[in-house]
């Protein structure tokens, strides 16, 4: 099984112990570095444990890297066909499907994700690193969106563009998934 027909937690075990095997991090420095427990670490790294989607974010954060990049190898080529319903996973504990179908590329930027909420799916997020910009696209369904402190709603073909750096949310309080792009922008690093 190659590398990008591995499990998810596969995947994010082999990505993270990459990451910090290139930095030169011991899990206490990385533990350190992302707010995340060093028995966490190494349980994520070995397989053993499916972390909550905010882990997902520390880690993303204190690596300083995209979040697709941990659970996703690069897309590599242009012109290659990639497809949400074979991409599609649960990468986490958490009531969301994820099918990263762009991973981020410094070329370009951004990385898009298909994420499904499932019904009854809550989440609040940290703020994300300055200048963060999130485009969300609502394909199927209906969800709302957290923004300076509000519950948005938006229905399918409605989309938004707001600053990532700030605490937002998003829920399904519907009975049917919630199904959205969301294409996340990083600024340039120096």
């Amino acid at each position: 099984m190659s590398h990008a027909e591995q499990p998810p937690e596969q995947n994010l075990g082999h990505n993270l112990r990459q990451l910090r095997k290139e930095r030169g991090w011991s899990l206490d420095r990385a533990a350190s570095e992302t707010g995340v427990s060093k028995a966490m670490l190494g349980q994520i790294e070995r397989g053993e444990s499916s972390p909550t989607l905010a882990t997902l974010w520390k880690l993303a954060g204190g690596f300083h890297r995209s979040m697709s990049s941990l659970i996703e190898p690069a897309a590599g080529q242009t012109g290659k066909i990639r497809s949400a319903d074979r991409l599609r996973q649960q990468p986490t504990q958490d009531q969301m499907l994820v099918a990263p179908l762009f991973p981020f590329d410094p070329q370009f930027g951004f990385e898009l994700f298909e994420l499904t909420l499932l019904p009854g799916y809550q989440r609040e997020s940290e703020p994300h690193e300055p200048g963060v910009i999130e485009h969300v696209m609502v394909i199927e369904g209906t969800m709302e969106l957290l923004l300076e402190g509000q519950w948005r709603p938006l229905q399918q073909g409605e989309a938004i563009r707001f600053a990532a750096d700030q605490p937002h949310g998003y829920r399904n309080l519907g009975d049917k998934p919630a199904v959205f792009h969301n294409l996340i922008h990083y600024p340039a690093q120096p």
